[in-house]
């Protein structure tokens, strides 16, 4: 399988252009392997131009939108200091000219003060203790994604080359990971989020949608990049997947969410 070159998509997401439509395909490992060698000479160039890396996004957690996009596993890429939003209360804004088929993610944020174990997967009580330890705070955020492949037609490796589909990440209220009780791990599994817009309810999720729940997600992402010699950095902002199906964004909409089972707050956004 061809991608295009890492100049080729960088110039296009930063214009919010399309390229020519994507073959659907390219989930063995060769060709994820070299999906991920094309996002980290993307990455390269972003670098080069000043920006920096301040964590991850995990996208495609949510297994019930597999079948809508044709994808069978999770994704992950950078998120940048010129593409995260720390928002200072629950209202945000996003301007979207500049972004190609741009959706609408509603996410669970982590926000970590120490770098997970490789081994932290997750798949165990010690191994999810141990990614417990690593978190400093929770929020609930919204991830604009967008897609340079027309009509969101793409396979994995093609969503992986393209960024991993990220455009912003807009986060809200930061809660420390005590305030969600004896078993942070079960409420954030167990939340239950609404989404509207312009003041109907489009869509609805909870946090197991998103690889049995947020904290999964992470060790997913952990255990991942130990596979390829990496590790999340302290520091980092990681956003788990969308607990909805992504949505499309117009100008002119007022986005809304409201959650329960968890002491977060829902966020407003104004879209222009």
């Amino acid at each position: 399988m061809t991608l295009p070159s890492p100049e080729t998509l960088l110039a296009a997401a930063d214009a919010g252009r399309s390229l020519p439509a994507a073959v659907p395909g390219g989930a063995d490992p060769a060709d994820i392997d070299a999906a991920l060698r094309t996002q980290a000479a993307v990455a390269a160039l972003r670098r080069a131009r000043g920006e920096s890396q301040v964590g991850w996004k995990i996208g495609f957690t949510n297994r019930t939108i597999w079948p809508l996009y044709g994808v069978q596993q999770p994704i992950w890429g950078p998120v940048w200091d010129t593409t995260l939003t720390l928002l200072e209360g629950t209202d945000a804004h996003a301007a979207i000219a500049r972004l190609a088929e741009p959706r609408l993610e509603p996410e669970i944020v982590l926000g970590l003060k120490a770098s997970p174990p490789p081994d932290a997967d997750a798949h165990d009580a010690a191994s999810s203790a141990a990614l417990l330890a690593c978190i400093d705070w929770v929020a609930h955020g919204f991830e604009i994604v967008h897609s340079v492949w027309p009509g969101w037609k793409f396979g994995a490796a093609q969503g992986i080359a393209a960024q991993a589909l990220h455009g912003a990440l807009l986060v809200g209220p930061r809660v420390p990971v005590a305030a969600l009780g004896a078993d942070p791990a079960g409420a954030l599994s167990a939340l239950r989020l609404e989404l509207w817009r312009d003041g109907a309810r489009i869509a609805e999720g909870v946090g197991s949608n998103v690889l049995d729940g947020p904290l999964q997600a992470l060790g997913h992402l952990v255990a991942g990049l130990a596979a390829r010699g990496e590790r999340v950095a302290a520091g980092s902002v990681v956003t788990t997947g969308t607990l909805t199906d992504a949505q499309p964004l117009a100008a002119g909409q007022t986005w809304r969410t409201t959650l329960a089972g968890v002491p977060l707050p829902g966020l407003t956004l104004g879209v222009a």
